[in-house]
């Protein structure tokens, strides 16, 4: 008798407080400079579209979106890395434009390093272009390194218009 496994189906969900501690970690492990638990606490109270991709019981990523004035902005998307590389950054993303969507935005902004070329490819395949840099944008290193705290990574500003039609 051969054993069938059935893949678990990932799941899109509101980030809670209690979803803190795994979001938090997986931050870790997939940024030198990670947000803090407290940003991602006041971005769930002030209402920002918080997000959680999970397989079963383990919260394997997490995006956040800021909507007003009829534009969205993607300030943080993460897939923890022994996760990556499987579609579920696309997937978080395809739910951030539709709720963007939903709450009337006409376009969608976010901040990519130059040197994160798979986000880049995937950010320009969903229609995403450049539309300019931010200087000194993003730190570089670790907190360890001495030279992190003197040297800084531009940041690509992406663009995209959304239609209605998309969904």
């Amino acid at each position: 008798m051969v054993a069938v496994i059935k893949p678990q189906h990932a799941l899109i969900r509101q980030m809670q407080l209690y979803d803190l501690d795994a979001v938090h970690t997986n931050e870790c492990q997939a940024y030198d400079f990670p947000w803090t638990r407290g940003i991602f606490a006041d971005c769930i109270r002030v209402g920002y579209p918080c997000r959680i991709l999970e397989i079963g019981d383990d919260v394997i990523g997490h995006a956040i979106t800021s909507i007003a004035a009829n534009e969205a902005h993607l300030l943080n998307i993460c897939i923890k890395p022994s996760q990556q590389g499987r579609g579920y950054g696309r997937r978080l993303l395809h739910n951030c434009l539709h709720l963007a969507r939903l709450n009337s935005a006409n376009s969608m902004f976010l901040e990519v390093r130059p040197s994160n070329w798979p986000a880049i490819r995937m950010y320009q395949a969903e229609g995403f272009a450049v539309i300019g840099r931010r200087p000194d944008y993003y730190r570089q290193g670790s907190d360890d390194d001495q030279v992190a705290h003197q040297t800084r990574e531009d940041a690509l500003v992406l663009s995209k218009a959304l239609t209605a039609t998309e969904d």
